[in-house]
């Protein structure tokens, strides 16, 4: 290849030309997209990373230049030399559509045979094909503004920190497993026989550290590794803008991430966030959007109508109520329109999300709704008055205990303004969310959990109920949240060693076992530890919301599919009996309860 493109060194970027560079001699190197041979004069479109730019070999051309010209074919590698020149018929579609390069050389660097899709935007080939050849999928110039997008925000990250004082840590990848929430993915020693290193989950306990040895500020890209379900925004291995700070309380982290998420807005994509951003209580958020994450591009709100459902004589609102729950509605704008299939799958949400139905009324002239029958016309009327609702709008209702209600019209909610189209596409809501509860009930342990992880700090004026009222305690923990996804989170932590050795006795800890989990922070916790707190965003994410994207893979240079493969490279793969002798693994067959391997 040295000797073919010997004497060519490239002067440009194909997108970076314009009309200002009329008359320059410019040597290009990139693929060529679309090659249009019309007999004698042929029209080459070279591509690089930067864009596009149209390539002639006409009449004054010379001959060999004519002759490599109408050889080249989509996905070639080109070095091109000429002059750029005003074309002279625009293509406004084009960055560069105002100019064209008449070339002087042509060189065919590397031949391609015909891509098993098309290498353009908006590529309509599945995931999946895409996926197995990723190399060409990033190719296409929707995916390059991807990973470029994702380079200016780390970037940005790393000059905004670099100036708040922050240092760059690294943090090893080869760690002790500990519980953190989701299995880790586990590494076999070779020399210590029968014993792992874990991936990190995050590096919450190393930051910890980096906080006690007096470091003040640190801050880290760290890549993490989960071995949990997939879905839309979540991937087995991901990036998180991770940082942590001494001496801090709650308004310290979240006014210097503000600043960060300030900074990346302008910087990508050339838009001002008003500060402060909003801050909501968990229980607000909850109340009033349903949703630990609301999203705030529209309104909607879950509103309270327990009050007037106590006087309704309809069996499903009283048995809610008298079991201490709740009733509460969400008025959908202009849904009298809806059809029957329209409000029944909106019903259907409800039920995905754990209510056992959902009642609904149009309080028209003539009303419609799913239980008329236990209504009288001053019940409508009164409804519509007290949830603000007028003749043309659909009342959805759900009754249930607090968790059901919020989540199943919470979901509701967002259906709803999906179909009214009330989500527009460069809308951008970011608020705090704050004051999480320190325990969660999980009734598949049959017992409280942590929200976040066990080093998170209760509000203080919560901790006499520790042992008392578990569930009624707060934590000082805090999520930044955009267009209703969890963009990142945090929380000051527990500096304490014998408020720790608390929380990990409520969490099923014995001082047994947390010292044979946690023993290094435990021991660490002995030596004067400053109060800290910290945050981690989800670089991925981020991209991904920014970017408007789809799936968090489409900002992934080399992402995992929903089993967590990698059609690429095929892995995960067999490795040789070798390499399993060496680790002392043997391979088993799992047995399913059918009793068939």
């Amino acid at each position: 290849m040295a000797d073919t493109i010997n004497g060519l060194k490239r002067t440009n970027m194909c997108g970076e030309l314009t009309e200002a560079d009329i008359g320059k001699s410019v040597t290009l190197m990139g693929w060529c997209h679309k090659n249009r041979d019309l007999g004698g004069l042929t029209f080459i479109t070279l591509r690089d990373r930067t864009g596009e730019i149209q390539l002639v070999a006409g009449p004054d051309s010379a001959e060999a230049v004519r002759e490599a010209a109408v050889k080249v074919r989509s996905e070639f590698v080109l070095a091109v030399q000429g002059e750029v020149a005003l074309r002279s018929a625009p293509n406004p579609k084009m960055k560069t559509g105002t100019i064209e390069v008449n070339l002087t050389e042509l060189r065919i660097v590397s031949e391609s045979q015909t891509p098993p899709f098309y290498i353009d935007e908006d590529c309509e080939a599945n995931e999946q094909l895409r996926l197995k050849y990723r190399y060409l999928d990033l190719r296409r110039p929707d995916m390059q503004r991807n990973m470029i997008l994702r380079h200016r925000i780390a970037k940005s990250a790393r000059d905004y920190f670099d100036e708040k004082g922050f240092l760059e840590i690294e943090t090893p990848m080869l760690g002790k497993s500990t519980p953190e929430g989701a299995r880790d993915y586990l590494v076999p020693s070779r020399v210590k026989q029968g014993s792992f290193f874990a991936l990190p989950q995050s590096p919450q306990l190393y930051k910890q550290l980096l906080m006690l040895a007096g470091y003040d500020r640190y801050m880290q890209i760290a890549k993490c590794f989960r071995d949990e379900d997939l879905r839309a925004d979540r991937q087995p291995e991901f990036t998180q803008i991770d940082l942590e700070m001494s001496f801090v309380d709650c308004d310290d982290v979240m006014d210097v991430t503000e600043g960060f998420i300030v900074k990346v807005f302008k910087d990508t994509l050339g838009i001002d966030i008003p500060t402060p951003i909003r801050r909501i209580t968990w229980q607000e958020a909850q109340e009033r959007y349903g949703s630990d994450k609301p999203d705030l591009r529209f309104g909607l709100e879950l509103q309270d109508i327990s009050d007037w459902a106590k006087t309704i004589d309809f069996v499903v609102f009283k048995g809610a109520l008298e079991a201490g729950g709740f009733v509460k509605a969400v008025v959908v704008p202009g849904g009298a329109s809806f059809s029957r299939k329209e409000i029944d799958a909106l019903g259907e949400v409800a039920k995905l999300y754990k209510a056992k139905g959902m009642a609904w009324v149009v309080p028209s002239a003539e009303p419609r709704g799913s239980f008329l029958k236990f209504l009288q016309p001053d019940d409508i009327s009164a409804l519509a008055a007290k949830v603000g609702a007028s003749a043309d709008d659909l009342i959805c209702i759900v009754a249930d205990n607090f968790k059901t209600v919020s989540g199943s019209l919470g979901q509701v909610r967002i259906a709803a303004a999906e179909k009214l189209g009330l989500i527009k596409k460069g809308d951008f809501k970011l608020c705090w969310v704050t004051e999480f509860p320190m325990f969660e009930w999980s009734d598949e342990e049959g017992r409280f959990m942590a929200m976040h992880h066990p080093f998170t700090c209760p509000m203080y004026e919560d901790i006499d109920r520790l042992e008392s009222d578990q569930g009624s305690v707060r934590s000082r923990a805090y999520d930044i949240v955009l267009n209703g996804c969890e963009l990142g989170g945090g929380s000051i932590r527990i500096h304490d060693r014998e408020l720790q050795m608390r929380i990990f006795k409520l969490l099923g800890f014995t001082e047994e076992s947390a010292q044979e989990q946690f023993g290094f922070l435990l021991d660490a916790f002995r030596y004067g530890v400053p109060p800290h707190g910290g945050l981690a965003i989800g670089l991925d994410r981020m991209v991904m919301l920014l970017g408007e994207m789809n799936s968090i893979r489409d900002c992934i240079a080399f992402p995992k599919v929903q089993n967590s493969s990698d059609l690429m490279t095929e892995a995960p793969a067999p490795v040789a009996d070798k390499q399993l002798d060496e680790l002392a693994i043997s391979i088993r067959e799992i047995v399913d309860n059918s009793g068939e391997e």
